[in-house]
C-alpha cells in the first residue's frame, strides 16, 4: 500500500510540475506577434516578436531609431531586450541628439492582448510604452470586388479647413498659395526631427482611395500617411533614396517595381490604396505596387495601430513640398459576386 502511495505522490509531482512547465511556455509564447504601441513620448511604435525554437528575435520601428532590438531574454514572466539610442539629456534621453549611441535595457510584461515595455533611466522617471496585440494580416482582398464611395475632396484650395497641425507646439509651416498647399521650411536634411509641424485632416479614414499631386524640389523629402499609418514617399526620382526608400515605395516595408518617379521641381501623381492591410501605389500612372501586405505601420506614424481609422497625415518636418488635389475616396465594402 505504502509503494503504491508513493506512486501516486510521485505521478501528482510530476502532473504538477509539467502543468506548471506548460504555464510557463504559454506565458513566454504570450509574448510572440505583432504590437501596436504608443511610446512614452506619444510617437507610434510597431513591434515584432518571433520565439523560433527557443530562440527570441525582434524589431522595434519608431521615428528615427534602428529597428534591431537585441539580447532577448525571457525569465519569470518577463521578456527582456536592449535597444540603441542616441545619448541625451537626463529628461529624454532616447531623443534626436547628436553624439554616440548607447544601449538601454527594456522589460516587456504580457497581460492577455496588452503589453506594458518600461525603459529605466538612471536619475529620471521610468520610460513606459503601452501597446496591444495585432490580429494576424487578412488574406490578400479582390479588389475588383471592392466597392468605394463618393470622393471626399479633403484640400478646397483657399485656406487650411479641415486640417491641423499634430503638434501644435511645432511652426506651422503650411500655408495656401495659388490654390496648392504649401509647406515652406529652410530645413534640407532628411532626418525627421526638426522645430516644424506634420500637418493632418481633422477627419479620420479607415480603408481607402487617394489620389493626391505632389511637387518636391530636387534633393527634397516629405511623405503621405494614409490612415495616419503607412508613409507613400515623396522624393524626386533622383533622390539618393531610391528602392524600398524611394519614390513609390511604403517607406521601408514594401518595394516599388520601377523608379516611375519624375525630376526633382516636377508635378508627381499618386493613387494610394489600402484595403485589409495590402497596398496599391500608382505613380505616375504606372502602378509600382500591386496588392501587396503591410504587415506594419511605418516609421514616423501618427498612429500604429492599423486597425484603427486615422488621418491623412502630411510631414512637415522634412523638407519644403507642395500638394494639390487632394481627394480620399472610402471603401463601403466588398461586394459578393
Amino acid at each position: 500500500m505504502k509503494a503504491l502511495q508513493s506512486i501516486a505522490v510521485v505521478f501528482s509531482l510530476m502532473m504538477i510540475g509539467q502543468a506548471a512547465g506548460q504555464e510557463s511556455a504559454n506565458r513566454q509564447k504570450a509574448f510572440a506577434g505583432h504590437w501596436a504601441l504608443e511610446m512614452s513620448n506619444g510617437a507610434a511604435g510597431w513591434m515584432a516578436l518571433e520565439l523560433n525554437g527557443g530562440e527570441w528575435s525582434g524589431q522595434l520601428w519608431t521615428v528615427g531609431e534602428p529597428k534591431a532590438i537585441r539580447d532577448l531574454k525571457y525569465s519569470n514572466g518577463k521578456l527582456t531586450f536592449r535597444r540603441a539610442l542616441r545619448i541625451g539629456p537626463p529628461e529624454y534621453p532616447g531623443g534626436p541628439y547628436a553624439g554616440e549611441r548607447e544601449m538601454r535595457d527594456l522589460q516587456a510584461t504580457v497581460t492577455g492582448d496588452e503589453i506594458r515595455v518600461i525603459m529605466k533611466v538612471s536619475g529620471v522617471k521610468p520610460f513606459v510604452h503601452l501597446g496591444k496585440r495585432l490580429p494576424p494580416l487578412p488574406p490578400e482582398p479582390d479588389l475588383s470586388k471592392v466597392k468605394f464611395g463618393k470622393p471626399i475632396r479633403l484640400f478646397n484650395g483657399v485656406d487650411l479647413t479641415g486640417w491641423k497641425l499634430i503638434n501644435p507646439k511645432k511652426i506651422n509651416g503650411w500655408k495656401v498659395k495659388d490654390g496648392e498647399l504649401v509647406n515652406e521650411t529652410p530645413k534640407k536634411t532628411f532626418d525627421a526631427f526638426a522645430p516644424y509641424g506634420n500637418l493632418r485632416t481633422e477627419r479620420a479614414f479607415g480603408d481607402s482611395k487617394l489620389t493626391i499631386e505632389f511637387n518636391v524640389p530636387p534633393g527634397g523629402n516629405s511623405g503621405i500617411y494614409v490612415r495616419g499609418a503607412y508613409e507613400a514617399q515623396v522624393v524626386d526620382r533622383g533622390s539618393r533614396m531610391q528602392g524600398l526608400q524611394g519614390v513609390g515605395a511604403i517607406f521601408s516595408r514594401v518595394k516599388p517595381t520601377k523608379n516611375a518617379g519624375r525630376p526633382g521641381g516636377q508635378w508627381q501623381s499618386y493613387e494610394i490604396t489600402i484595403v485589409d492591410r495590402h497596398a496599391t501605389v500608382v505613380l505616375n500612372g504606372e502602378k509600382v505596387i500591386d496588392n501587396q501586405p503591410v504587415i506594419g505601420n511605418t516609421n514616423g506614424a501618427y498612429q500604429a495601430d492599423v486597425t484603427r481609422p486615422g488621418p491623412l497625415h502630411l510631414q512637415g518636418d522634412h523638407t519644403s513640398v507642395r500638394y494639390r488635389k487632394i481627394v480620399l475616396y472610402p471603401v463601403l465594402g466588398q461586394t459578393d459576386g
